[in-house]
């Protein structure tokens, strides 16, 4: 038995440049057995489905696009969280397409991708990140993967950002360090310094 995966969408769309007349998807697919992968595009529609190695369940879908896209110049990664695919639209057209697919009717597993959405009459201030190329083949998102207990930041020093917020949560720097700085930093005197007013 197949289960639908989430699958988030956001577009951008241009009248004069078609690297600004995409959609993106993201399939919310964890740790995809790259075995199982099938993913097809057509100029007409997308079809997608894997099995994850995490919870063994099969995922699969098959849309028919609003609109036709460009197969050639359309993009696909696969990473450990999801997996993502850039489609250009064929038509140049500075107006969005109304919804992903040709039917109206609402599918509940597919959703507006709000991370990477702007509305139509501010597309042209906002920025434009492909997730596979634009992105730095999405090599950025390099220590996130797991995120279990957060462990594995990606090289994070949590030591040296919590000192340089000035020691906040304890994580700050040592008591020598401390105490020199509090004598140059102008801020107030220790307490038995302050003489009492009378």
């Amino acid at each position: 038995m197949t289960t639908h995966p989430e699958v988030l969408w956001a577009q951008r769309s241009s009248d004069s440049v078609a690297d600004k007349n995409i959609i993106w998807l993201t399939v919310n697919v964890p740790d995809i057995d790259e075995s199982s992968l099938q993913y097809e595009l057509t100029s007409t529609g997308v079809s997608f489905k894997a099995a994850s190695k995490t919870d063994k369940k099969a995922y699969a879908f098959s849309l028919p696009l609003f609109d036709e896209v460009d197969t050639e110049a359309s993009l696909s990664k696969l990473s450990s969280r999801s997996f993502t695919a850039v489609l250009r639209k064929k038509a140049l057209k500075a107006e969005y397409w109304p919804r992903l697919t040709k039917e109206k009717t609402k599918l509940p597993f597919v959703k507006t991708d709000f991370s990477k959405w702007v509305d139509e009459d501010e597309q042209d201030g906002a920025p434009l990140e492909d997730d596979l190329g634009g992105m730095g083949d999405m090599g950025g998102m390099g220590g996130m993967g797991g995120m279990g207990g957060m462990g594995g930041m990606g090289g994070m020093d949590f030591s040296k950002m919590m000192a340089s917020m000035g020691g906040a949560g304890g994580a700050g720097p040592s008591d020598e360090t401390a105490e020199s700085d509090s004598d140059s930093d102008g801020g107030p005197p220790p307490l038995e310094d302050v003489e009492p007013s009378a």
